[in-house]
């Protein structure tokens, strides 16, 4: 057997440890690679759309080749560290130190070059599949037939084997000299009890309090300016979290005699704090992990909620248009003419807003057109006599035009003031600004304003392509050199926002995906880094009586722990975050972040019980009970 051919048989007895490294890689590989078949696809070449596309997921891919570096660090790191006894034993037989070092570097250059291929092959082999689900998400004109893509072969192949190369090289440098005895002991050495400091456990607490409190009582634009110092807060709190609070707090339960002698707690009790111990910084990095996957997904999908939101509540008829002429405009005889020959059955409503005061601060429509739209849209309608007048106003996903302080008499002009009689919030007429309702006698008698609009409704008929009719109207009067930015299509602007914003949620939903199948790929390093210490231990203790019922028990705690203590904590901070999202715009986004984090609970548990499956198997198989 050749040394190559010793490396190679070496990769094949370790699977079990290379196994989620490998499948993880492969999968980052992966969405490198569907990335840059879509980024180099000959439709994406012109039209500034699709350039846009184009660019925007080269982005996505360095963002993702730089998760890479770091996730192939940390799990190279891992396998060394759970490997000591076996160096120790290939040291003692004779190996080199630079035998060695040629040795890690060949297995880890294997399983690079391997999980390269596979995720390109992959890639390939849904590659017609991704397209045409990419086509339909992205909202292209054009479609994405299947091409040859040599660019992205060679950039992905390119890309992930320097990687592996170069960052290989760099881990074994390192390996240090270590004792034979060291090596063969590896994780066997005893290791001290845990201990917490009890400064730094309410230190933790201190701080996750703190950041969790300023997060949830900011509002509007105060929550960016809190983002940064109530992230770094977070952060270190979560750190001590894990490395102090936690272990500090098992430690309690162990002191409490009744609890800590009941049937198997003593066995988790006292398994935990080590355990707890030695995770700590796994956890940590899990769960900062975890919580940017949750909140970059979550964002994005309530991004998306929050602007079709603001269309709908910005545009409550299906086409309108907006002028400071008192008479029909050339584009609004232009958009009759269209919709009486493609739409003929369409329903016609024109209201006038005077803008009266200094800087035409005070809006003032009449009740008569106010109703009229109400009576459409099936709102409530007023009504009102003498100079009572209801001020309105509106707030959108985005924006708030805050509450009237009081209904205080407002003068229009000299000579004419009105007197509210009540405020209400309705999105009838888009107007962002607070605007009042008057009798229709009272705006009658009111002098000429600063300015008079004209807004125009259309309401289409069922049947009605009333996207192909946004599309067309925009196109005339943009081609006419008409107004064409005053006119607003309901459909068409929706589908214009979710042409861009399916973009920004195609690339960052696997970017997410990437992070959160990294975080699950770390607790698999630590449960099976473990598994033989386990099977040692479980094995003396059977011989103590422990029942079969019992190691199930035990195992499904310890588990239960290693999984979602980092996951729950990701959650928290995950929901925190959002709530934070939904302050800021003054809108409920709850549905749509419950959403997010539920999905990823669910892929969590459904990741947990499988694991339980063969880890309780493979522990029951080497104790015998």
């Amino acid at each position: 057997m050749t040394f190559r051919q010793f490396a190679f048989h070496n990769v094949l007895r370790n699977k079990r440890l290379y196994a989620a490294f490998f499948f993880s890689s492969m999968f980052s590989v992966l969405v490198f690679f569907v990335y840059a078949v879509f980024a180099f696809h000959p439709a994406l070449a012109s039209e500034s759309l699709n350039q846009s596309v184009s660019r925007g997921l080269h982005t996505a891919e360095a963002i993702i080749y730089i998760f890479a570096i770091f996730f192939v660090l940390y799990s190279m790191s891992s396998f060394l560290k759970s490997r000591q006894k076996e160096f120790g034993l290939l040291v003692m037989h004779g190996m080199s130190t630079l035998q060695l070092r040629l040795m890690i570097f060949i297995e880890n250059l294997l399983i690079g070059l391997f999980s390269t291929l596979g995720g390109i092959a992959l890639g390939l082999v849904f590659a017609k599949a991704i397209l045409l689900s990419a086509e339909n998400m992205l909202k292209l004109d054009q479609s994405l037939p299947f091409y040859w893509p040599k660019e992205a072969i060679l950039l992905t192949l390119g890309a992930f084997v320097l990687l592996f190369g170069v960052i290989s090289l760099f881990t074994v440098m390192l390996i240090r000299g270590k004792k034979i005895i060291e090596l063969i002991k590896g994780s066997s050495i005893p290791k001290s009890e845990p201990r917490a400091s009890i400064v730094l456990s309410l230190l933790a607490a201190l701080l996750l309090g703190a950041g969790y409190v300023v997060a949830l009582i900011t509002k509007g634009i105060e929550v960016t300016i809190a983002f940064i110092p109530v992230t770094v807060v977070v952060i270190i709190g979560t750190y001590f979290l894990f490395t102090q609070l936690s272990v500090y707090v098992i430690n309690s339960l162990k002191r409490r005699t009744r609890l800590f002698w009941r049937r198997t707690n003593m066995l988790t009790l006292s398994d935990l704090s080590y355990r707890m111990k030695d995770n700590a910084r796994t956890f940590f990095i899990i769960s900062i992990i975890s919580t940017v996957a949750f909140t970059a997904i979550g964002t994005l999908i309530c991004f998306g909620a929050l602007m079709m939101r603001n269309i709908d509540e910005g545009q409550p008829f299906d086409m309108q248009y907006l002028s400071s002429e008192q008479q029909p405009s050339q584009e609004v005889e232009a958009i009759r003419s269209y919709l009486g020959t493609e739409a003929p059955e369409y329903k016609q409503f024109r209201i006038e807003i005077g803008y009266y005061g200094e800087g035409g601060a005070i809006i003032v429509m009449p009740l008569s057109s106010y109703n009229v739209l109400a009576e459409e849209l099936g709102s409530t309608m007023y009504e009102l006599t003498g100079d009572e007048a209801i001020a309105v106003r509106r707030n959108n996903a985005f924006i708030s035009t805050g509450s009237i302080t009081s209904l205080e008499p407002v003068g229009v002009h000299q000579g004419a003031v009105l007197k509210p009689v009540e405020e209400t919030k309705s999105g009838v007429v888009p107007l962002y600004q607070t605007y009042y309702i008057v009798a229709d006698d009272f705006f009658a008698r009111l002098d000429k304003p600063q300015m008079m609009k004209s807004y125009y409704f259309w309401n289409l008929p069922r049947d009605a392509d009333e996207l192909k009719a946004g599309r067309e109207l925009n196109e005339q009067l943009q081609q006419a050199g008409l107004k064409s930015y005053a006119f607003g299509a309901k459909a068409y602007d929706k589908d214009q926002m979710l042409r861009s914003y399916n973009v920004v949620l195609f690339i960052g939903l696997f970017i997410g995906v990437i992070f959160f199948v990294a975080a699950g790929s770390f607790l698999y390093f630590r449960l099976y880094q473990d598994l033989d210490d386990d099977k040692r231990k479980f094995a003396m203790i059977a011989k103590l009586g422990l029942t079969r019922g019992e190691l199930s028990q035990v195992i499904t705690r310890q588990m239960l722990l290693l999984f979602f203590a980092p996951v729950a904590v990701a959650l928290i901070h995950g929901a925190v975050a959002l709530t934070a999202l939904q302050h800021m715009f003054m809108s409920s986004l709850v549905t749509e972040a419950a959403l997010v984090l539920g999905s990823f609970l669910v892929i969590q548990v459904i990741y947990f019980l499988i694991a339980r499956f063969y880890y309780i198997r493979s522990i029951r198989q080497a104790v015998q009970i």
